[in-house]
């Protein structure tokens, strides 16, 4: 029986999980729900929270206090997964204290089927699994649990959705909202299109009342999220593209920006830098992955686009707007990646003069093409890599961030800087953070701040 966000709490189904939650729960029917990983997972989380509400819940951020504890999983890594089962550990002994105490597993590691015979061997204690597309089977599961299913689970692909109506968010101000799930681009390091399925898109009609409701009720950021959002819309009967989408988004009446995550290269076409330069809500920034600056690399990974033609993104949005502010994702450590392959990503970090990348070391995941490759490059050298693009990037972004001062950046407060007490911090359009004294009555709320300091992470500057 598959129950749509919008009949959750007056369903038949809903009404004798309720009673069974009243029967069965110790202290008030409290819940503890963490979500590893990505910001989709960070959503799907909100998400359980809201249908978990529905269902009678209250939630505690201490396991040792809750009826139901939910682990939302994250995959991309084996590291990830190793993290899950070592939490799991952690909590067996609680389990086994509380056998009434419900244990969940969910997120792209509950979708792949070998996590399924592995519970069962070695995490027997746990009572429900399901994968990234069974959220809306979530009411049935709990059902099949209270009445005596020894692990009730499904990993199967559903197109029921949970949307704003069942989210309890994070935030007042800040706000995600998935536009697709899935990945069609099959990048030989990633596991992802296994574990979320081929891409599919949301309706635009739906996306844009949700994003109504969230800017009438307050909200100032809202990030649009998708494993590859550029490819928003290819599977719509209506053929919307991710750049129109955009553009309906900025039509609508409010003081509020428009993010998104993450784009592909190889799909960031001339229409979408226009829209994020002629639309006044979209952020003046772009996080566009390259994962290294090396063609023969990057054929290797699948990543179907070349350093030259990425550079061609660069340029294009330069030329239009002197110190368009990017970032990125780089990789290194590829298997058997050279010396000369390295210092390709070294030299198109010194082109393009990212405001800030995010770096990671490869690690194998079984599973994926990559997994498979001979790697002759040792870890050592991989870590010296490591240090020298890091070392580089801070000196690119201490220069890089001195564009800023003198200028007056319009800023939405996030909460307390680090600095002391008395200082705040915010994001400006460009996605970069920016530190200044200010009450904390200005958290949620735009302000303008004058630069007058940089460092290679961040500026900082008083508030006009």
């Amino acid at each position: 029986m598959n129950i749509k966000a919008w009949d959750i709490k007056e369903s038949e189904l809903a009404q004798q999980v309720r009673k069974y939650v009243k029967m069965y729960s110790r202290k008030g029917a409290f819940a503890y729900v963490h979500s590893f990983g990505c910001q989709l997972n960070v959503s799907d989380g909100e998400k359980i929270k809201g249908i978990l509400s529905a269902l009678g819940f209250k939630f505690t951020e201490d396991y040792a206090k809750a009826d139901l504890i939910f682990l939302n999983t994250c995959a991309v890594r084996e590291s990830a997964e190793d993290t899950v089962y070592g939490t799991l550990g952690n909590m067996k002994k609680y389990k086994m204290e509380n056998p009434g105490v419900i244990l969940a597993l969910c997120g792209c590691m509950a979708s792949e089927p070998k996590t399924i015979e592995k519970i069962r061997e070695h995490y027997y204690f746990v009572d429900i699994l399901f994968g990234t597309s069974a959220l809306s089977q979530l009411p049935r599961l709990m059902l099949e649990h209270y009445e005596g299913k020894k692990l009730a689970y499904d990993i199967k692909e559903y197109k029921e959705e949970f949307g704003a109506d069942y989210q309890i968010r994070e935030s007042s101000f800040k706000a995600s909202v998935p536009i697709m799930f899935g990945c069609n681009n099959f990048c030989t390091y990633c596991i992802v299109p296994y574990v979320r399925g081929r891409e599919r898109s949301r309706s635009a009609d739906v996306i844009i009342r949700e994003v109504e409701e969230l800017v009438a009720n307050g909200y100032k950021e809202i990030m649009l999220l998708g494993q590859n959002v550029n490819s928003y819309g290819n599977d719509l009967p209506d053929g919307m593209s991710f750049s129109q989408l955009l553009r309906r988004l900025n039509e609508i009446e409010g003081d509020f920006w428009i993010r998104f995550m993450s784009s592909h290269p190889k799909d960031a076409g001339t229409d979408l830098l226009d829209t994020i330069l002629e639309c006044d809500k979209v952020g003046k920034h772009l996080h566009l992955p390259v994962q290294c600056g090396s063609n023969s690399v990057l054929k290797r990974m699948n990543r179907h686009y070349t350093a030259e033609s990425y550079l061609e993104i660069v340029n294009y949005l330069r030329e239009r707007s002197a110190g368009f502010a990017l970032s990125s994702d780089i990789m290194v450590g590829f298997p058997n990646e050279t010396e000369k392959e390295f210092e390709d990503t070294l030299k198109l970090v010194e082109q393009v003069k990212f405001d800030n990348i995010f770096t990671f070391i490869y690690s194998k995941r079984n599973g994926t093409a990559a997994a498979k490759m001979n790697d002759a490059t040792t870890d050592t050298e991989k870590r010296v890599r490591m240090d020298r693009l890091l070392k580089l990037q801070r000196e690119v972004a201490a220069e890089n961030y001195k564009r800023f001062i003198g200028k007056t950046v319009h800023v939405l407060v996030e909460g307390e800087s680090k600095q002391g007490a008395g200082w705040l911090f915010g994001k400006s359009s460009a996605y970069t953070i920016v530190e200044f004294r200010g009450d904390r009555s200005l958290i949620g709320t735009f302000a303008d701040v004058k630069i007058t300091d940089a460092r290679n992470w961040a500026v900082s500057g008083e508030l006009v």
